[in-house]
């Protein structure tokens, strides 16, 4: 994971992703919003959760990003998840779309970031993970913590 930039602040963060998924290549991508997205990014109410990326038409879309409608926003209320379009260079899109169409790898979105005052969505290219790849994680990690835990108590006698 790349390392907080400066001027960057985060909105939200998906962690299931890590969980569902082999997190291969990243990607920034900037958001198209209407203003009371924004208003609800700046509140935090948005849901990465079953997000995705969306290659159509040459294009790169945000499908299944729940973002809360802004309560003050009167008549221009927004649809909560409706495509947002993300920004990327061609070359980079046509790189993407090379890649996706490799078998099982689908683009997820791990994160929103407010950078120099614009948002930005990083994507990750990814490969589902299977039942046993999940629980073979789970071991791992329950051994780290079994192994700081001895280090630590080690450490103290």
């Amino acid at each position: 994971m790349a390392e907080k930039a400066q001027g960057t602040k985060p909105i939200a963060e998906n962690r299931q992703a890590r969980h569902n998924y082999h997190l291969l290549d990243f990607w920034e991508a900037g958001v198209v919003l209407t203003g009371g997205e924004v208003k609800s990014l700046r509140a935090g109410q948005v849901q990465l959760k079953d997000s995705f990326g969306l290659l159509r038409d040459g294009q790169l879309y945000l499908n299944n990003c729940h973002i809360s409608p802004y309560k003050n926003a009167g008549y221009a209320m927004h649809e909560p998840e409706r495509l947002r379009k993300l920004l990327l260079h061609r070359a980079e899109l046509e790189k993407l779309e090379g890649k996706v169409r490799e078998k099982g790898l689908t683009l997820i979105p791990t994160k929103l970031y407010w950078k120099n005052g614009k948002v930005k969505c990083e994507l990750a290219l990814a490969k589902g993970k299977q039942l046993y790849d999940k629980r073979e994680t789970e071991r791992r990690r329950e051994a780290d913590a079994t192994a700081r835990q001895a280090m630590k108590e080690r450490s103290r006698s």
